[in-house]
């Protein structure tokens, strides 16, 4: 089943420390939202992608895409202050009325097979989203203090793509602006319109490219990748 796919890429650098864009950081040759376009164009359910860029970076975004054979683009809008006002411009310049996905441009290591059960559970139930299951001890403790031992088997540590049938997620994000409501990501805006979302297992590797930290485990994912891909 097609689906488009709309990535903010409007960010900083500042939790990276780079000074600058980190999407425009390298893992192995290529910049980081590079590696993650190159997964959604290879990708023969992937029928486009809507770009949420900074005004003054579009230039070079637009040489980066020509340079790596980027053809799947469709739109390049302008992103905003925050993330859930970029993914609004991408809605608005969406001009179909299909599956769409939002997926962070730092996370480059997503697998096809989830992004094709993620498209499959939005068109049969209109929102699903991925995440990995808690491994660790979770505890309440809003004030420094430990109120409460959470139980870890219900909780999930959601990621991105995130995948909805159109209209579910611009109602949603319409409300959100409407009511002044600032979300964390694409299905809390949807949660609050009382519609459920599903959620698909995903992997570990997805990870987001957030701290020089998360760079250096990039790398040795993008080795692994290759090694993948040459076997």
């Amino acid at each position: 089943m097609k689906y488009t796919v709309m990535i903010p890429a409007a960010g900083s650098g500042q939790r990276m420390g780079a000074g600058f864009n980190k999407l425009f950081l390298t893992l192995g040759e290529k910049p980081i939202f590079i590696h993650t376009l190159k997964v959604f164009e290879a990708d023969p359910f992937c029928a486009g992608i809507i770009l949420a860029v900074k005004n003054e970076e579009k230039q070079e975004i637009e040489a980066y895409l020509k340079q790596f054979d980027i053809s799947k683009v469709q739109a390049i809008v302008e992103g905003g202050t925050e993330r859930q006002y970029s993914v609004a411009a991408c809605l608005e310049a969406y001009l179909e009325d299909g599956i769409v996905l939002v997926h962070d441009a730092a996370r480059p290591f997503i697998r096809r097979a989830v992004i094709h059960s993620l498209v499959q559970e939005a068109a049969a139930h209109g929102a699903a989203i991925t995440g990995v299951k808690a491994k660790d001890t979770m505890k309440l403790a809003p004030a420094g203090i430990v109120e409460e031992t959470v139980n870890r088997d219900y909780l999930w540590i959601v990621q991105t793509p995130q995948a909805f049938q159109y209209e579910i997620l611009k109602k949603a994000s319409d409300k959100a602006i409407a009511d002044h409501f600032l979300g964390t990501d694409e299905s809390m805006l949807v949660e609050r319109t009382g519609h459920p979302v599903r959620v698909v297992e995903g992997t570990y590797d997805n990870v987001k490219m957030t701290t020089q930290e998360d760079l250096a485990i990039g790398e040795i994912l993008l080795k692994r990748v290759q090694q993948e891909e040459n076997t």
